[in-house]
């Protein structure tokens, strides 16, 4: 298995792990505002502050994801320079870690920027197929 290919469990597994901080920190009842397991979705419509941004990055970390794997797959079956292909996805989920951070952070500009700079490593990919 590619480095790249890691990389996209990687990204599969990140916004996962992003909005487990806002659980893992909303411990307590259910009735106190606590995780709420029998009902995530209404628990993540409750949340405010970093922990809503934590949902709505793992939300746009879901969305990335299939752009992602497909470029990373389209740049492989194009026999694409694998090295290349490599760097690029470790690229990607370096951005992404950084864009999880200053969502979380709630600095705006810098994570459209930031954003841009994922997508643009996906066109890259892409445009190496």
């Amino acid at each position: 298995m590619t480095i790249a290919n890691w990389c996209v469990v990687a990204a599969s597994i990140l916004p996962v792990l992003t909005v487990g901080m806002a659980k893992a920190t909303s411990r307590g009842s259910r009735k106190n505002g606590g995780y709420d397991n029998h009902n995530p979705r209404l628990w993540e419509s409750k949340v405010e502050g970093w922990k809503q941004r934590a949902v709505s990055a793992q939300n746009n970390g879901f969305e990335a994801l299939p752009l992602f794997a497909a470029a990373v797959l389209m740049a492989q079956q194009a026999h694409a320079d694998q090295g290349k292909i490599d760097t690029l996805a470790m690229a990607f989920i370096a951005i992404r870690v950084a864009y999880v951070a200053i969502y979380l952070k709630d600095w705006a500009t810098l994570r459209s920027l930031v954003w841009a700079a994922g997508l643009g490593v996906c066109i890259a990919l892409v445009a190496m197929a």
